[in-house]
């Protein structure tokens, strides 16, 4: 597959995880409090399909297993909003067995095995160490507003979920930059902005 293309499928991944956040963003500042909409949840659901996708065509492990971990916690948030139910069961079905449909299409048909992903020439031992702890320091951001979540019965972003997600940027931009994978480094470095930006309207809400 062409390059321009595969990069085109993670800059549209960046550009919707961007989008979702723009829109938390806006909605936030008008409020003056953190707001979780659906909308911050279908975008993320969509743009982690076709980042999985863009680790996948990559070879790129770091990648997929991020995605991998978060993918279900944005299904989870719908069904907390109500929203997950009013999609059609056949579209339910497809986005559930998708992510492990191509692991099994993948790494079980010959193309790849568990040996070329790990030793990977384009990325050494090291380089794929730091970009898995990146990618699970900045998914556990996830796991937190997820258990969070579950524990208050709503879906919400907490203060904690902000602050994780400014550790966790820093650490893939860190990967992105050695790796020079321009998809990551854009994507992740106006993340930045509004992760410091929620941090603030956090802070001034619990104040209030």
């Amino acid at each position: 597959m062409s390059d321009w293309l595969i990069y085109g499928i993670g800059f549209l991944a960046q550009a919707l995880f961007s989008g979702r956040l723009l829109v938390q963003w806006i909605m936030s500042e008008k409020s003056k409090r953190i707001i979780t909409p659906s909308l911050f949840w279908k975008l993320s659901l969509l743009a982690s399909f076709l980042l999985f996708v863009y680790g996948y065509l990559r070879d790129d492990l770091a990648i997929m297993l991020g995605q991998t971990l978060t993918y279900f916690i944005y299904i989870r948030n719908l069904q907390l909003q109500g929203e997950w139910q009013k999609s059609p069961l056949w579209f339910r079905i497809f986005l559930l067995v998708f992510p492990i449909a191509i692991v099994i299409y993948g790494y079980n048909n010959g193309e790849y095995d568990l040996y070329q992903l790990w030793n990977n020439q384009d990325i050494p031992l090291w380089l794929m160490i730091l970009g898995i702890v990146s990618q699970v320091t900045f998914t556990f951001r996830f796991i937190y507003q997820w258990i969070y979540s579950e524990r208050t019965g709503e879906s919400q972003l907490p203060l904690g979920f902000w602050r994780l997600s400014v550790a966790g940027a820093s650490l893939i931009l860190i990967y992105a930059i050695i790796r020079r994978d321009p998809v990551l480094f854009i994507g992740h470095g106006a993340g930045l902005i509004v992760y410091l930006r929620n941090i603030i309207i956090g802070k001034r809400e619990r104040n209030a």
